[in-house]
């Protein structure tokens, strides 16, 4: 007999699949789950699971490190060295030439407006407060929090200004994708995105892939705004320290672990813990967090205890949508750390009866924590009036944006791009000069687990769909999330086994009745899985605030957290498949043909290249190239594709060539 056209020309077929609606009858159909629990919270609570799993660890080593002062010292660098790896290479120093484009003189002080580039033709706008009088002065670096207009954000000019009249050079600079910096702009210099936490968000994406981060960008940003601090006459470079608001407080507590000339520290509005934030509000935009910080076992108050014994203050509001809980946890632990180095008084908190941002009793909480410190003067600052400035009045740039005010401007985007492009040698070279090592480094990017477990398959009942049986099954492999799967077979012994995964959920191909009856028909049995967040596991949407512009935000950004991407988790999925198959004698022996679309095809395209025993691979890759990343960075969803450093090794065309052109067809 005859196959049917389904075999003779699978590629064709699995187009019409993918891209026909007419092929489905979903919105007619009930949706099946295997599982039968609350399953679209699955993901979530498994990856929560691995997050206090790290963080349990940590705290056994936290409590170690308060046994002695030395051991505290041991935690401080080890915290310092794991936090330096995380961040991967930074840029080398370049001349920052820095110019002073304005100055306005105001009471007691004046204000300069500063551009210097923290790489070459990368400007960086800030304004710098100088007090009257004869210096040098002691100084503070003033990091934005995430206001569209940072530096003149009328809080931030107030608490620049009250250090200023209380002996301080001041530095304020805006964070990039914010104010002057937007990154992401169109050749009319209109916006592209909604606003900083989006743009912060895509630059991390394609930075992710690179090997770095945006929180690393941010920070180089400002340790070039203290390369240029102390150039200046006015300041004393013994005596400097660092505060932020908010988004800011995220950039003071990364700094403070990386830079050893700050001497004072306030955060304010942002630290508590990550691993009760994380689960009670998921993670924050993409300068918050650098991926693997949960698998370096590093909470947001070691970056800070980095810096120990560097006298630190904590502001925070008591009505805060920052969990004031955590807030009070790392506190206490600071205190403890503090402690046991024999400092406890130079670390407090300060607490308002307000909410976020950096309120006048926190900012003069801050600046009577600077003097108390920095001027040996303990006694309190009050605020009394301060008066603004507009935005105009602050601007640096001539045109208000430095992608329209400098020509040789060179944006995040196009430094990563280039970086991409200089990439191509080192991937070119990993592919000609080491064979031996492509699957193991494919393996430890994805973080997979080569320790072989019994796949444990509970089966949960047959079913009748439009005239066609199936078994569902769970999927069980050692501590692994659970699997949901369904297995058809022909009337007789199949010949053949098709395993499906769409990107979509196994669903869409049990609605599609006739590629499921040509199948049967022509003798081939067909296993199909949702890999873990799609299909019956995909995260709900008002989880995932759509200005990330990434549908599975949280449960991607998690699993960066814990240091096993997406990706690999999702290849590991595909691994318990082979590993079912080879376990079931009806299906052990057959030729296999994957296809696999959507969230499942990169996975699959990376499995293609460790499990060589499939016949064929037909894959609906969502990027050919990450590239695309780099290209379009506006575009939706591309998280689940992400691999950290990925690129210095190889490019998704590389994977399609491990695995063997031949034996895979691109939709």
């Amino acid at each position: 007999m005859e196959p049917p056209d389904a075999m003779k020309s699978p590629s064709k077929y699995l187009l019409c699949f993918l891209l026909m609606p007419c092929c489905l009858i979903a919105a007619a159909q009930k949706t099946e789950h295997v599982m039968d629990w609350k399953t679209d919270a699955t993901l979530n609570t498994y990856l929560l699971q691995q997050v206090h799993d790290q963080y349990a660890a940590r705290q056994v080593a936290f409590q170690k490190a308060l046994r002695s002062p030395a051991d505290a010292a041991a935690y401080s660098a080890h915290i310092r060295q794991r936090f330096r790896v995380l961040l991967g290479k930074m840029p080398e120093r370049s001349p920052l030439n820095a110019t002073i484009t304005g100055r306005i003189q105001r009471e007691g002080y004046h204000i300069e407006k500063i551009v210097y580039e923290s790489f070459p033709h990368h400007h960086v706008t800030a304004n710098l407060y100088v007090p009257e009088g004869k210096g040098p002065f002691a100084a503070a670096l003033l990091f934005c929090g995430h206001e569209d207009q940072s530096k003149a954000t009328e809080s931030y000019q107030k608490t620049a200004i009250l250090f200023a009249k209380n002996g301080f050079v001041v530095f304020v600079i805006d964070p990039i994708s914010q104010s002057e910096r937007y990154q992401l702009v169109g050749s009319d210099g209109q916006l592209l995105t909604r606003g900083g936490t989006t743009e912060h968000t895509l630059l991390n994406e394609a930075a992710n892939l690179l090997g770095g981060s945006a929180p690393a960008d941010e920070l180089w940003d400002n340790v070039r705004g203290l390369d240029y601090l102390v150039t200046r006459p006015e300041v004393d470079t013994a005596r400097i320290g660092c505060l932020g608001n908010s988004g800011g407080a995220m950039q003071t507590i990364y700094f403070a672990a990386f830079d050893p000339r700050i001497k004072v520290m306030a955060p304010c509005s942002y630290l508590a813990t990550r691993e009760r934030t994380l689960e009670l509000g998921g993670p924050a935009d993409g300068c918050a967090q650098i991926p693997g910080e949960g698998a370096a076992g590093l909470e947001l108050d070691d970056f800070l205890m980095a810096a120990a014994p560097a006298p630190l203050l904590v502001l925070a509001g008591r009505y805060d949508f920052i969990d004031y809980t955590g807030v009070v946890t790392a506190f206490g632990e600071l205190k403890k750390f503090y402690t046991t180095l024999g400092r406890p008084a130079q670390v407090e908190l300060f607490t308002y009866e307000d909410g976020h941002g950096i309120s006048q009793p926190k900012r003069e909480a801050a600046v009577t924590w600077f003097r108390r410190w920095l001027y040996k003067d303990p006694r309190p600052v009050h605020e009394g009036v301060l008066a603004s400035l507009t935005v105009q009045d602050l601007q640096v740039t001539p045109k208000g944006q430095v992608s329209a005010s400098y020509p040789d401007e060179v944006s995040l985007t196009q430094r990563n791009l280039k970086a991409f492009d200089e990439l191509a040698a080192a991937r070119q070279n990993f592919q000609r000069h080491y064979p031996e090592k492509k699957e193991s480094i494919i393996r430890r990017l994805l973080s997979l687990d080569d320790t072989t477990k019994t796949v444990r398959v509970e089966l949960t009942g047959t079913n009748t769909r439009n005239s066609i049986n199936y078994q569902r099954m769970i999927l069980r492999r050692g501590t692994q999330m659970p699997l949901p799967a369904l297995l058809l077979l022909p009337a007789g012994a199949p010949n053949k086994l098709i395993i499906w995964l769409p990107g979509q959920g196994k669903n869409k191909l049990l609605d599609s009745t006739a590629i499921l009856q040509g199948y049967l028909a022509s003798g081939a049995a067909v296993l199909t899985a949702d890999l873990r967040g799609l299909g019956e596991t995909e995260d709900r949407a008002e989880f995932n605030d759509p200005k990330y512009y990434n549908r599975e935000y949280r449960n991607d950004l998690l699993a960066l957290h814990t240091g096993r991407n997406i990706v690999g988790q999702r290849t590991a999925d595909i691994k318990t498949l082979f590993d079912l198959v080879a376990a079931d004698a009806r299906l052990s022996n057959l030729p296999v043909d994957v296809y696999a679309s959507g969230g499942a095809a990169v996975p699959a395209l990376h499995a293609a290249c460790l499990w060589r025993r499939i016949n064929h691979w037909t894959l609906q890759l969502p990027l050919r190239s990450y590239r695309e990343v780099f290209e379009r960075p506006t575009a939706k969803d591309w998280y689940m594709n992400i691999v950290p450093g990925v690129l210095n090794y190889y490019d998704l065309p590389d994977l399609v060539q491990m695995a063997g052109a031949n034996k895979i067809t691109l939709q």
